[in-house]
């Protein structure tokens, strides 16, 4: 009797082809816990997911984008996918698809998750918050159109200060397409045609899955990146969203909300009603003052007497005039005595003195003669004497 003896990779491929033939494996809706969870550089996972008994390999590839959360060991999972064998290793696994978290304690985890990666990248730091205006002149007001939270900001608005405009933008704010629809609000608000200067995000109360759009990454980065102010009223005073965290400032329900945005029209008015007090204390205590100024000038000897003023000025100006003639005769006389010195140290200096003495001085052609070798038989002189000079001819010129 012959035997047909199968290979290995007869048998995988066998198996692989049963498994991939069978119309339940080819989409498995399956939950279980993640453990041996590994990030592969090409951008998949590669983890296993068991139950209280058993486990199964799985690889998700691409995961880059389908994913809102990041999954780790010890993470409860729903997962959709098909079963197949790898016929390298003989091993069947889920090819994963889409993987969720599991169970309504795993969405605290996703807001835990997102909470920490939008403070580590500042989103919530307080040098990024605008101030909300004191007294707006144009608020927006993003919520659902019907319900509670808008009829409760725009009466308690209307109530605490009637003169301010309000737009709404209605929106989802909640279920599909909740999120994009709050994006699309916040953006169109921030338009320079609706001139809002405050932001009201907000809607009433609900369960963690009803204000889930609130916790959404892409409303949080668009409050972040809003021109006006927002103020998050989402919920109840019990709830925080991420929109809370990011926003300029947060209110506890959506009347607090309205509350913050506008002053109250009585405490407007009594604060007038101070200040008017207060200017007119003001006033009067300045008329007071002034008026006793004026009682001390009118009591004023030379503001009454104004000719006595003059009188102080003129024997002032005589004063002073007196003393400029006699610094200016001080200057003269020290100058005088300075030339009188200079003159007689220039008498002194004088060569023509020195002829009173019995000297003369020989002159030819107007030049001194200083020596001997300068005359010359026949020459014409000049002999310059006390009293004058005379004019001679040299006969003879003995040098020796």
């Amino acid at each position: 009797m012959n035997k047909e003896y199968f290979t290995v990779s007869d048998i995988n491929r066998i198996v692989k082809s049963t498994i991939d033939s069978s119309d339940i494996l080819r989409n498995v809706y399956l939950k279980g816990e993640i453990s041996n969870m590994k990030y592969h550089g090409r951008g998949h996972l590669y983890f296993s997911l068991k139950d209280e008994s058993s486990k199964i390999n799985a690889v998700m590839f691409n995961y880059s984008g389908k994913l809102q959360f990041e999954p780790k060991d010890g993470d409860g999972v729903l997962v959709r996918g098909r079963v197949s064998v790898y016929e390298a290793s003989g091993s069947y696994q889920i090819y994963v698809d889409e993987m969720d978290i599991d169970g309504l304690g795993n969405l605290y985890l996703l807001f835990e998750q997102l909470k920490l990666k939008l403070s580590k990248e500042g989103l919530f730091d307080e040098a990024y918050k605008k101030p909300i205006p004191k007294i707006p002149k144009r608020i927006g007001i993003i919520t659902a159109s019907t319900g509670a939270a808008v009829r409760d900001i725009i009466s308690t608005i209307n109530d605490r200060y009637p003169l301010v405009d309000l737009v709404i933008f209605p929106t989802l704010v909640q279920g599909d397409g909740a999120k994009e629809n709050i994006v699309r609000m916040i953006r169109l608000a921030n338009e320079k045609m609706y001139k809002i200067d405050t932001i009201i995000l907000g809607r009433g109360g609900g369960s963690i899955e009803d204000l889930w759009a609130f916790n959404e990454e892409i409303v949080a980065r668009a409050i972040f990146e809003s021109r006006v102010p927002i103020i998050s009223a989402v919920g109840h005073e019990i709830d925080f969203t991420i929109s809370d965290f990011v926003a300029d400032k947060r209110a506890p329900t959506p009347t607090g909300g309205a509350q913050m945005a506008v002053p109250d029209k009585r405490e407007l008015k009594r604060y007038l009603i101070n200040a008017r007090d207060r200017l007119n204390i003001s006033i009067d205590n300045k008329l007071f003052n002034y008026n006793e100024l004026l009682k001390k000038f009118k009591s004023n000897y030379l503001l009454n007497n104004p000719n006595r003023l003059y009188e102080m000025k003129e024997q002032r100006l005589n004063t002073l005039n007196d003393k400029l003639i006699s610094v200016f005769k001080n200057i003269l006389v020290r100058d005088k005595n300075k030339i009188d010195t200079l003159k007689i140290k220039l008498e002194l200096l004088n060569p023509l003195n020195i002829l009173d003495k019995g000297y003369s001085m020989v002159i030819k052609d107007n030049k001194v003669i200083k020596n001997i070798e300068d005359i010359n038989v026949k020459d014409d002189i000049s002999i310059v004497m006390s009293g004058g000079k005379v004019i001679a001819n040299v006969k003879d010129v003995n040098k020796k």
